[in-house]
């Protein structure tokens, strides 16, 4: 008869195996990763590069342009434009984030910003400028060229419908992994799966779209447009997430988690828009699928689909190596473990 005690470590052991211990201790660590990356990325938001454009008289823009440059830490980015027009077009070609103009009958002058583009941003423009006028015996009012919708109060709705359409991504994919093994039995079973994820990105799209635009009125914008947008995100998320559940079995899910939950929410720019965020998080947004995402939304949305072909490049690049990494996974052969199982007739 076994002493107490070691019944107990006997139970242990049978209860909590080292595989699922290792789990236990993984998820621990994303967790982790989770509250570091979050926190991290928007405890302290604080300019870097702010793309600033004077408009002004000769004699004058240089003299601003420095005083802008001087701003503590790198918060500004000065450059000049010609006219007040030029400077608009700019903000809303997403060129620039705002334009300082000069009233040479005056003493007050126009800062011109496009809210769409992040609020934070046009407020930061508009602390440090007011500042820099202040030194020299001017005001400043603000006129915003690019408003948010009446719906979209905090600019947050296209956020929002990408992290939506990211989250539907990886969960049906996920799905398909855990219901009939994580890597597809053969290459027709990768086609088949591809297909339903097409399929139900095609509908996620659509919904998501439908549900921001005229059923909440919380995101403006062309309905095909943003419909393809999403639907291309959440194929790309789910064929990704589906490539990583083929070289990694189950632990692909958290690996996925990792990349469009603790990295990809983050640093895409919803929140607080890259110039805003600290370095790490500005580099990494724009080519994660939730940051092309949310670009390419809200320029559908807000800019006339300006500066729409880098984020549809890395969605597509993204999906693309989900797609062919699928396929290799499936043609190299058997493994040990996860693989769907096929029935014979």
């Amino acid at each position: 008869m076994a002493a107490p005690g070691q019944g107990f470590i006997a139970e242990l052991k049978g209860a909590v195996t080292p595989r699922a211990a290792l789990l236990v201790v993984a998820v621990l660590l994303l967790q982790l990763g989770f509250i570091t990356s979050y926190v991290g990325a928007l405890h302290h938001p604080t300019p870097h590069n702010l793309s600033i454009a004077v408009v002004a008289p000769p004699q004058v823009a240089p003299k601003l342009v420095q005083a802008l440059d001087s701003a503590p830490n790198d918060a500004v980015k000065a450059v000049t434009a010609p006219d007040a027009e030029t400077a608009t077009q700019q903000i809303k070609d997403q060129k620039i984030y705002a334009a300082l103009v000069v009233n040479p009958a005056g003493n007050q002058d126009t800062l011109l910003v496009g809210g769409a583009r992040g609020p934070s941003a046009a407020k930061a423009a508009e602390t440090i400028t007011t500042a820099v006028e202040q030194t020299q015996g001017r005001t400043v009012k603000v006129e915003d060229v690019v408003p948010l919708a009446k719906g979209d109060t905090n600019g947050l709705s296209a956020f929002y419908l990408v992290i939506g359409w990211c989250v539907g991504g990886y969960l049906v994919a996920s799905i398909l992994g855990i219901s009939a093994g994580s890597k597809p039995a053969n290459a027709h079973r990768a086609v088949i799966r591809l297909g339903v994820l097409a399929l139900y990105s095609i509908a996620a799209g659509i919904g998501g779209t439908v549900i921001a635009g005229p059923v909440l009125d919380a995101l403006p914008g062309s309905i095909p447009g943003l419909s393809a947008v999403g639907a291309l995100v959440v194929f790309t998320v789910g064929a990704f997430t589906m490539a990583l559940q083929c070289l990694f079995d189950i632990v692909g899910i958290g690996i996925a988690v990792l990349i469009f939950v603790v990295l990809g929410n983050p640093s895409a720019g919803g929140v607080y828009p890259p110039p805003m965020m600290p370095a790490f998080w500005r580099a990494i947004g724009s080519v994660i699928p939730n940051g092309a995402g949310t670009s390419a939304a809200r320029s559908i949305a807000y800019f006339g689909s300006t500066n729409l072909a880098m984020p549809i490049v890395v969605l597509v690049v993204w999906a693309v190596a989900g797609v062919a990494v699928t396929f290799l996974a499936v043609l190299r052969g058997p493994r040990s473990g996860g693989r769907e199982l096929v029935k014979e007739a």
